[in-house]
């Protein structure tokens, strides 16, 4: 998969494509099914895939302080569109003061048709864009007449209860600690990419080492102590417990994510690697001093391989 940030310039399609848009926060089982939905245009007739999403995402850019926790910063939500092997081209587009002013008119000539060169459009049957949220899908019809592409408005997708599956449905789950309603919603373990960077060593000191992956500026919502299955490593995956927050125990102010690998050993830094979050344990928690806190690092340890017992899996899988 291609990646291409910021805009798109003419002729970058020259021989056409089908063109899904969207914010593709989470990758939820609605997203899927328009991503196949345009996967399956793109197989009829012979054409690469074209994912276009955004970067801020636009709730973001107009109300960056009341914007919601992201669900995949840009490394995850790129890992995930190419773990699907449909996506021939990720256009990130940047997201700011020119994009927000485009009228949808011209977004459609100068992104879909002149860029792009779509030939079929896919977009969820709710999607507005450009200035003022002006362009929707009436207006992509027609367009569409002039240009000569076809649109595909896919229809929400729903829960059992006939609810309508968000990224929104998926944050309130994670916030709530319900990996489980997580994991229906996306089909999936909820998980997170991101390089291991190097940070204070309190995790060697107290006789856990662990690999660091810095969050970034909206870190996802989660938070506590969680079982993982972890992809990337040297040796293949393997299972082990991960920390979410801010460490307040020594004063922590930024949220990281810390992953214990029990009886492994190793130099991680650089590495990307991927999070699966299996189970949470527990909440983060302030303790008194490092003894406690190593005690309830070696308890979290415990419960953790109870589960993984309970299960028949193992801290090393085998390949």
């Amino acid at each position: 998969m291609r990646l291409l940030r910021g805009t798109v310039p003419p002729g970058a399609m020259s021989a056409g494509a089908v063109v899904a848009i969207g914010k593709f926060d989470g990758l939820h089982r609605g997203h899927r099914v328009l991503l196949e939905r345009a996967a399956e245009h793109a197989r009829t007739h012979a054409l690469p895939l074209v994912v276009v999403s955004f970067e801020p995402l636009p709730h973001e850019y107009f109300a960056p302080n009341e914007a919601p926790a992201r669900l995949a910063r840009f490394v995850s939500k790129w890992h995930a569109l190419a773990e699907l092997g449909t996506v021939d081209l990720f256009a990130c587009l940047r997201f700011g003061h020119r994009l927000a002013a485009e009228a949808p008119e011209d977004f459609v000539n100068r992104t879909l048709v002149a860029g792009l060169g779509a030939r079929t459009v896919v977009v969820g049957e709710d999607f507005r864009f450009g200035h003022r949220r002006r362009g929707d899908v009436a207006l992509l019809v027609r367009m569409g007449r002039e240009y000569g592409f076809k649109l595909d408005a896919v229809p929400a997708v729903t829960d059992r209860t006939g609810r309508r599956i968000s990224s929104s449905m998926v944050r309130d789950a994670l916030e709530a600690d319900d990996l489980d309603t997580a994991s229906g919603l996306i089909s999936r373990p909820y998980a997170q990419w991101g390089r291991v960077v190097k940070g204070d060593e309190l995790g060697r000191h107290l006789g856990f080492p662990t690999a660091n992956l810095a969050l970034g500026r909206r870190p996802p919502p989660l938070a506590g102590i969680y079982i993982v299955r972890v992809s990337g490593l040297p040796e293949g995956v393997r299972h082990g417990v991960a920390n979410v927050g801010v460490r307040p125990s020594v004063g922590g102010t930024r949220r990281l994510l810390e992953v214990y690998f029990p009886a492994y050993s190793g130099n991680l830094y650089g590495r990307l690697l991927k999070v699966e979050c299996l189970a949470w344990l527990r909440a983060e928690a302030h303790f008194a001093d490092l003894d406690d806190l190593a005690a309830a690092m070696r308890e979290d340890v415990q419960n953790a391989a109870l589960w993984l017992k309970k299960r028949d899996l193992e801290w090393e899988i085998a390949r």
